[in-house]
C-alpha cells in the first residue's frame, strides 16, 4: 500500500496528452448512444419508417457494444491496445459516413447499429486498459478514469442536446458527419499513443465462447424488444437465451479445468465487491439511457416539441451530470465510494419522481427541468465510484479482463435502458405510458439503490 500522507502526484504533460483522446473516445461513443433520441420524428419521416424501428436502430447499436465488448477487449492482448484502438477507430467512422448517406432503415442499422457498433467494442476496452496501465499511480488514474467518465456521462446526456441543434439547423444526417470529424480528430490525437505492454500473438482466442456469450446477450435483449408484439415470442427469447448463457458458462468452467484460457475467467465473479459494483455500473447506464429515450420520445411524438426544443430541455440533466462529474474527485476525498454511489441513486430516484409528476401536472415543458436535473446529478455523483470499486477489486494482470467486463455491463445496461423504456413507450404513446416506463425505471433503480446498500462500509476512497 502507499504512503496516503504522501501528497498526490499529479499527472504528467505526457499523460495528460494521452488522456485527451481517450476520454474524447468514450465521448464519442456515449454520444452516439443518446443524440438519435432527439431525431426521432426526422429519421422516421426522412426513411418512412416508424419511430418503433428508430428504437430498434437505437437498441441494436447499445447491443452490439455489450455483446462484443468483452471479446474486443480479450482481442487487445493479442493484436495490441493501440491497434485495437485505432482499427476500432477507423471501422466507426465508416460506420457514420455510411449513416450519413443512408437512404433507408436498413442501411442505417448496417452503419450506425453495426459497424458504429463494432467499432465502439474494439476502441472502448483500450480506453480503459491503456489507462490502467499509463497512470499507474493510484491518484492519477483515478483521476483519468473521472475525466473519461465524466465525459461519457456528458457525452451520453449533451447527445440530445447537440443532436438537435445540428438536426435543426443542418439535419439529421450531419450528426453523423460530425462523429466522423469527430472521430478523425482522435485518430490524430492518438498518433503520439504508445501501448505499454508488447501484444502476444501467441495468445489463444476463444471463439465458441465470443459466439455464445454474443447470442446470449443478443437473444436476452431481443425478448425484452418483443413484448410489444407476443408475450410468448418474448418468453421463448429470453428462455433461449438463458440456455445460451448457461451454455457459455458451462464451456468457460470447462476450459479451465481443462487448463485452457476461456473468454471470460469465472474468478471475476468470486468478489462480492466488485459484483455488486458492476450491478450499479449497469443499472447507472440503464437509468442515463432508458430515461433519455422515454423524455425525448414523449416530448417529440406527444407534445410535438421538435429536436432544439428537446434537445434545450435536456440541458438541465447535462448541467447536473457535469457540475456532479467535476465535483468528483472533491467529494471522493471527503466521504466513501460507497456514500457516493448510494446518494446518487437517491438523487436519481428522486429526479424520476418528479419527472413523473411534474410532467403530468403542468403542459410546460421547462417543469421537466427539475427533474432532469436530479438525475444529471444523481448520475454524476456516483459513476466513477463505481468503476473504481470495481477496478480497485483486482490486481494489475486482471485490469485489462476486468475493464471488458465492466465496460460490457455497462453497454448491456444502456440497451436494456432503450429497450425496457422504448418498449412501454411504443406500446402506446400517451401520458400513462410514459409513467409506466418511467416507473419501470424507477423500480429498476430500486435494485440498484440496494446493490449500493450492500457494498461495504469503509471502501477506500
Amino acid at each position: 500500500m502507499s504512503d496516503t500522507r504522501r501528497p498526490p502526484r499529479r499527472p504528467s504533460g505526457a499523460q495528460r496528452r494521452v488522456l485527451a483522446p481517450l476520454a474524447l473516445a468514450q465521448f464519442i461513443c456515449s454520444f452516439a448512444g443518446s443524440n438519435m433520441n432527439v431525431m426521432i420524428n426526422d429519421i422516421s419521416e426522412d426513411l418512412d419508417t416508424t419511430v418503433q424501428g428508430v428504437q430498434t436502430a437505437i437498441t441494436i447499436f447499445l447491443l452490439v457494444m455489450a455483446a462484443l465488448m468483452i471479446p474486443g477487449g480479450k482481442l487487445t492482448d493479442r493484436y495490441g491496445r493501440k491497434r485495437c484502438l485505432l482499427v476500432g477507430l477507423v471501422v466507426y467512422g465508416i460506420g457514420a459516413l455510411l449513416s450519413a448517406a443512408a437512404p433507408g432503415l436498413g442501411v442505417l442499422i448496417l452503419g450506425n447499429s453495426i459497424l458504429e457498433g463494432i467499432g465502439t467494442a474494439l476502441l472502448i476496452p483500450p480506453v480503459y486498459i491503456l489507462t490502467t496501465l499509463i497512470f499507474t499511480d493510484l491518484t492519477s488514474r483515478a483521476r483519468a478514469f473521472g475525466v473519461i467518465m465524466a465525459l461519457g456521462g456528458i457525452g451520453a446526456a449533451a447527445g440530445p442536446l447537440i443532436g438537435g441543434l445540428i438536426t435543426s439547423a443542418l439535419s439529421w444526417r450531419a450528426a453523423f458527419v460530425f462523429q466522423a470529424l469527430v472521430i478523425a480528430v482522435i485518430i490524430l490525437l492518438s498518433r503520439r499513443l504508445e501501448d505499454p505492454l508488447p501484444p502476444d500473438p501467441t495468445r489463444s482466442f476463444d471463439t465458441t465462447g465470443a459466439v455464445l456469450s454474443a447470442a446470449g446477450l443478443i437473444l436476452v435483449v431481443m425478448g425484452i424488444l418483443a413484448a410489444d408484439d407476443s408475450l410468448w415470442l418474448t418468453v421463448g427469447l429470453l428462455a433461449l437465451g438463458a440456455l445460451v448463457l448457461l451454455g457459455f458458462f458451462r464451456s468457460v468452467r470447462a476450459k479451465e479445468r481443462a487448463g485452457k484460457e476461456p473468454l471470460l475467467s469465472t474468478a471475476l465473479f468470486r468478489v462480492r465487491t466488485s459484483n455488486l459494483g458492476l450491478v450499479t455500473q449497469n443499472v447507472q447506464w440503464l437509468l442515463l439511457m432508458g430515461s433519455s429515450f422515454t423524455v425525448a420520445a414523449y416530448l417529440q411524438v406527444v407534445r410535438g416539441y421538435d429536436a432544439v426544443q428537446t434537445g434545450v430541455i435536456f440541458t438541465a440533466a447535462t448541467l447536473g451530470l457535469l457540475v456532479s462529474s467535476l465535483a468528483a474527485e472533491r467529494l471522493a476525498g471527503r466521504w466513501p465510494q460507497r456514500t457516493l454511489i448510494v446518494t446518487g441513486f437517491l438523487a436519481t430516484l428522486a429526479g424520476i419522481v418528479v419527472l413523473i409528476a411534474l410532467a403530468g401536472s403542468s403542459p410546460n415543458p421547462w417543469a421537466l427541468t427539475p427533474g432532469l436535473l436530479l438525475i444529471g446529478l444523481g448520475l454524476g455523483v456516483m459513476l466513477t465510484p463505481s468503476v473504481n470499486v470495481v477496478q480497485s477489486s483486482f490486481p494489475e494482470e486482471q485490469q485489462g479482463e476486468i475493464s471488458g467486463l465492466s465496460r460490457s455491463v455497462s453497454n448491456l445496461g444502456s440497451s436494456l435502458g432503450t429497450a425496457v423504456a422504448g418498449t412501454i413507450l411504443v406500446a402506446g404513446l400517451s401520458t400513462g405510458a410514459y409513467a409506466a416506463a418511467m416507473i419501470a425505471l424507477a423500480v429498476i433503480g430500486l435494485v440498484g439503490l440496494a446493490a449500493a446498500l450492500l457494498l461495504p462500509r469503509g471502501l477506500v476512497r
